[in-house]
This record gives C-alpha cells, sequence and structure tokens, in this order.
C-alpha cells in the first residue's frame, strides 16, 4: 500500500472518529430526539399531535420537537412530604366532593391540577404553555389535566353527564399522582455524619521550666 493511500485511510478514520466523538456529546448534552424518538419519548402524546395536524406526522414532529426545546430543561421544584400529604388529602376531599357536586369537584380538581403544577416549577403564563410543558415531562399522563379543564369548561355553560365528567376526574388524577409522588428533588440534601465519640486527647508536651542557679552544678 503506497504512502499516499495510507494516509488517506487515516485522515478519513480520523473523521469519522470525530464525527462519533461528536455525537456522543450531543447525545450527552440532551440533544433533540427526532423521529422515531419522538414517538417514545411521548409516546401517546405523539398520536395527539398527529391527530391535530390532520395526519401530517411532519408537522406534528416539528411542533413537538419545538415543545421538547422550550420545556426540556424546567427545573421541577421540591415538595416536602408534609406539602404532598396535604395535597393528597384535598385531592381526597374532591373525590368525595364529586359524590354530591360532581361539576364542582371537576372545576376544583382543575384548579388543584394548576396550582400543583405551578408549585412544581411548570410555567403557568399561559394555558397552552403550561400544557407544553407538562406534555414534555408527563406525556402518557398530560391528557388528563386537558380533559379535566375541558369539562370544568363546559359545566359553566351546559348540564355534562356525570359519566362524563366521572371520566375526566379519573384522568386527571393519573397526572395528579405523577405530580405529588416522591421525585429525586423532593429527597432532603445528605449531610456528614457528625462524630459523637470523645475528641482524642491531645499529647502533653512538658515544657521545662526555669533553670536556677545550682542546677547542673555539681556539689562541692
Amino acid at each position: 500500500m503506497s504512502t499516499a493511500a495510507l494516509i488517506t485511510i487515516l485522515v478519513a478514520t480520523a473523521v469519522v472518529l470525530v464525527g462519533v466523538a461528536v455525537a456522543v456529546r450531543l447525545v450527552g448534552r440532551g440533544a433533540a430526539p427526532g423521529g422515531r424518538g419522538l414517538r417514545r419519548r411521548f409516546g401517546p402524546e405523539y398520536d395527539t399531535a398527529v391527530a391535530r395536524h390532520d395526519g401530517d406526522d411532519k408537522a406534528a414532529e416539528k411542533e413537538l420537537h419545538e415543545r421538547w426545546r422550550r420545556h426540556k430543561d424546567v427545573r421541577i421544584c421540591p415538595l416536602p412530604a408534609a406539602v404532598r400529604e396535604q395535597y393528597a388529602a384535598r385531592w381526597t376531599g374532591v373525590q368525595e366532593e364529586f359524590v354530591d357536586a360532581p361539576a364542582r369537584a371537576v372545576a376544583d380538581a382543575d384548579l388543584l391540577l394548576g396550582t400543583i403544577a405551578h408549585e412544581r416549577g411548570f410555567p403557568t403564563g399561559s394555558w397552552d404553555e403550561l400544557i407544553d410543558a407538562l406534555s414534555v415531562h408527563h406525556p402518557r399522563t398530560v391528557h388528563g389535566i386537558r380533559e379535566v379543564h375541558a369539562a370544568s369548561a363546559r359545566v359553566r355553560v351546559e348540564r355534562v353527564p356525570t359519566e362524563e365528567l366521572r371520566e375526566a376526574l379519573v384522568g386527571a388524577r393519573d397526572l395528579f399522582e405523577d405530580l405529588v409522588r416522591a421525585h429525586p428533588e423532593d429527597q432532603p440534601p445528605q449531610r456528614h455524619a457528625r462524630r459523637t465519640g470523645p475528641r482524642p486527647e491531645k499529647p502533653v508536651t512538658r515544657t521545662a521550666g526555669p533553670r536556677h542557679a545550682h542546677d547542673g552544678v555539681p556539689d562541692r
């Protein structure tokens, strides 16, 4: 093999290795998913987006990619265990309220989900922005807040069958559980254990006392 051919092979190999290294770095930094990656990440939300775009996969993927880009870095805020328990109690109250006042219970569930999402750190500047952010981090349960929000709006202007309200509340419960379950961010920071045993004693250093005039002088 000639020297020129060997150099060509080495250069081509180096280019390939550099390309692989760049790809690995991008993945490590959270490179944007595409195609099958979007379908895996968004699950049923992918199908919802495709349906909204009348079956246009490319348009749906463009929208989902943009959502991911805008909201992938949402910082999830911690919820102390006591706060999560308070929200769980409030949700139980909503379910009990449904027995006698289903329309009011659905409206309260809608409000409660928005409150928890805000406390978790999701943007609540607009309804669409909230849904987009939730769909990135909770793609398999975000439909719950859509349904309960739509039902809450309907009961203000028309009579909605109780069964439809019940289904909306059940769907909302899945997202509620996602939001209030323990997240890694909820764990308190680890502290180093303090030493409880006795401290080691410092070694005693003998110091020479004052010398007297007769020290070291033999008696006569």
